[in-house]
């Protein structure tokens, strides 16, 4: 008789149990708790200076997921807990994929960028490799319920069950007279109606406070995703941007105002007669050929570096010493990344501050390198051992002015490695089609992309020539492996180049195209031998090397003004001597002997004397100012007029994006 009752009592203990945890109220906090705990869990991964998460920014948190979730407590509690469900696990899957993407691109996911999902499988490793063990604590909350359901159901499995119990309390709770019904409704939409309230007033209450104060201006002149995550939080980020995806693409599409254009047609005139410099090197290489190869991840800091008595750039180095080499060169990229670095060295123009150029205005009109020789006899062409697809090149190359573009399919993969072919084969087949009777009728522009150096680094003992000695086995030493290995195809290249009797008549670039998302100093600092400041980190993370040989000069030249991806193509015109004034080229000509400002998509700056570090809230006061001569930070003052030129410089870029302006300028030009 005892074990019936005992029996009997905990079947009612647990269906008490099941009703509180199935309360609207108690469920609904609850899952409010879980999606703060897990949005602080990624603010506590980003390690952004400057970026807090204060109490107003809680506030925002807790009412942005009300503002997503209000319209459960409109449903019947057996809906409302299957809603806050699905809510929690397409919520969870957002913040780990803003997670993952945060540690690469140092940047969130946007609409735009999801366009580009389909190149994420080519990324398998390169995402495995930013997974951490501590993920799992934003899962726990899933591993946790998933254990009290199976307890619960192999509890009431193993409970007796009597035909002359009384109902339990839920049974006896869940039966309701017409009236109680109506009223039970009725109470719903009053519990939804102030949840959307207490929703707005907590999530727009403090970004209207922000917005006002020291945000002020960001909704019209936002740089950088982090700003925006910094006021509006991460659902808020996500909503504002929806909101400006479906407003530039699914809205009337924007005209650029006769004033617009009649400043923007001022500021490029203006630019072009600044850039211009008839000197002794303009012209002096007319009808050369040109090659530009565009590394992988090629960062400036290994440059005339060594490791064990072994130099990590060997080939490099030896033609710095004949040849002109800038040793700070900026990449320009933002979310676009190696197209992007290919957009502002073919195109001089600033990327997105969302997604990537190729992807979202391939059908825009734009001028660049390849259509510009294009127009001058040059044939043109294009060469990357991937697909085609990939970044949408297939489409941009045609729009860009490329005769031909190699990509994957017209390459024999002799030389496996990494995502395609090693660059030691890529190069070398690249340069037979170059050299081909065809190519040679003319003069040629061709354009390589590397890839053997592409993140996560992994080469095959094979392949591995250096010994990295205290970094074997991690990830930076993975890295040094790879740029070296890329380093000797160059040098393959160019001795290749000179028995073929190439060498003589082509201007050869060489850069990098982005950093290599390795971002623990304590790496640096190992391997250069000193402590670094957030200026070195600055400049190490955004620097890679500019080599151009120049035809029958061998002279060592060295340029150590700041000098960044957008100037490439209009140094390279005025190497041919092809006047920019035609054009519309936003970078700096450098053999004009100009000073030159290098302005990067997050509103940092540089010029020969000041570098200015942006704070991730886009307000310039917060930002540090430093002078180049001794790297100590000095008032923020006297980055001021760099700032307001740099600022003004994006948004002529945005607007060119967003109006398809060259286009629109053009037809203003022929206009009768």
């Amino acid at each position: 008789m005892s074990r019936d009752l005992f029996s009997r009592s905990s079947s009612s203990i647990t269906d008490r149990m099941i009703t509180i945890v199935r309360s609207r109220y108690i469920g609904y906090i609850l899952f409010l708790v879980l999606m703060l705990a897990k949005l602080m869990f990624l603010h506590s991964g980003l390690h952004a200076p400057n970026i807090d998460m204060n109490r107003l920014d809680k506030l925002i948190a807790i009412g942005s997921v009300m503002l997503l979730s209000f319209w459960v407590l409109w449903l019947p509690r057996r809906g409302q807990t299957i809603a806050l469900i699905i809510i929690n696990v397409l919520l969870t899957l957002l913040i780990y994929s803003d997670i993952v993407y945060y540690r690469y691109f140092q940047d969130f996911i946007t609409v735009p960028v999801l366009f580009q999902a389909g190149q994420m499988d080519a990324l398998g490793g390169s995402i495995f490799a930013l997974l951490r063990p501590s993920d799992l604590y934003l899962f726990a909350d899933w591993l946790i319920f998933l254990v009290y359901t199976i307890c619960v159901v192999l509890f009431r499995r193993n409970t007796p069950t009597y035909n002359n119990k009384q109902p339990s309390y839920y049974a006896r709770t869940s039966h309701f007279r017409p009236s109680s019904r109506l009223m039970r409704g009725l109470k719903q939409s009053v519990n939804g109606v102030v949840a959307l309230l207490l929703g707005c007033i907590l999530t727009f209450g403090p970004i209207h406070s922000y917005a006002t104060t020291w945000a002020k201006g960001l909704f019209t002149g936002n740089w950088w995703s982090l700003a925006m995550y910094n006021v509006t939080g991460l659902i808020g980020f996500h909503g504002y941007d929806i909101y400006l995806y479906t407003k530039d693409h699914l809205g009337p599409q924007p005209e650029l105002s006769q004033k617009e254009a009649s400043s923007m047609k001022l500021w490029f005139n203006e630019h072009n007669a600044e850039q211009s410099a008839l000197n002794d090197s303009f012209g002096k290489y007319s009808g050369s050929n040109i090659v530009v190869i565009q590394a992988e991840a090629f960062m400036n800091f290994v440059v005339g570096r060594s490791i064990n008595g072994q130099e990590v750039t060997p080939n490099l180095n030896a033609l710095i010493k004949e040849n002109t080499y800038f040793s700070n060169y900026y990449h320009q990229t933002s979310q676009g990344r190696t197209s992007d670095a290919d957009f502002a060295s073919n195109g001089s123009m600033y990327p997105l501050v969302s997604g990537s150029v190729f992807v979202r205005y391939p059908d825009h009109q734009f001028d660049t390198l390849p259509a510009i020789l294009k127009s001058r006899g040059y044939s043109t062409n294009a060469f990357h051992a991937y697909e085609g697809s990939f970044w949408n090149r297939q489409m941009m190359y045609k729009a860009m002015g490329y005769d031909h573009f190699y990509s994957k399919k017209d390459f024999k993969i002799d030389e496996p490695l990494g995502w395609s072919l090693g660059d030691k084969s890529f190069l070398r087949q690249s340069l037979n089609i170059m050299d081909s009777a065809e190519s040679i009728q003319k003069p040629f522009y061709s354009f390589l992309t590397t890839l053997s150096s592409h993140h996560p680094y992994s080469l095959p003992a094979a392949k591995q020539g250096l010994d990295t000695g205290e970094f074997k086995g991690t990830i930076f030493g993975d890295y040094l492996q790879a740029v070296h290995y890329t380093d000797e195809a160059l040098g393959e290249l160019v001795s290749d180049m000179k028995q073929r009797e190439l060498w003589d008549n082509t201007i050869l670039a060489f850069y990098g195209d982005h950093d290599n998302s390795i971002q623990d100093t304590s790496y640096y600092e190992q391997f250069l031998g000193k402590s670094l400041s957030k200026l070195d980190m600055h400049q190490i993370m955004h620097q890679v090397p500019l080599l151009i040989h120049l035809p029958g000069n061998n002279t060592s030249v060295l340029d150590s003004n700041p000098a960044g991806q957008l100037d490439l193509t209009p140094s390279l015109l005025h190497l041919l001597g092809i006047s920019q004034d035609p054009y519309y080229l936003m970078g700096n000509n450098l053999f004009s002997g100009k000073e030159r400002l290098v302005t990067l998509r997050t509103g940092a700056f540089a010029n020969a004397k000041r570098s200015y570090l942006p704070s991730d809230n886009g307000q310039f006061n917060n930002g540090t100012c430093y002078s180049l001569d001794s790297r100590e930070a000095i008032d923020v003052a006297g980055c001021s007029t760099g700032f307001e030129t740099s600022k003004q410089r994006l948004q002529i870029s945005d607007d060119i994006m967003k109006y398809d302006g060259i286009k629109m300028l053009r037809k203003e030009e022929s206009a009768p």
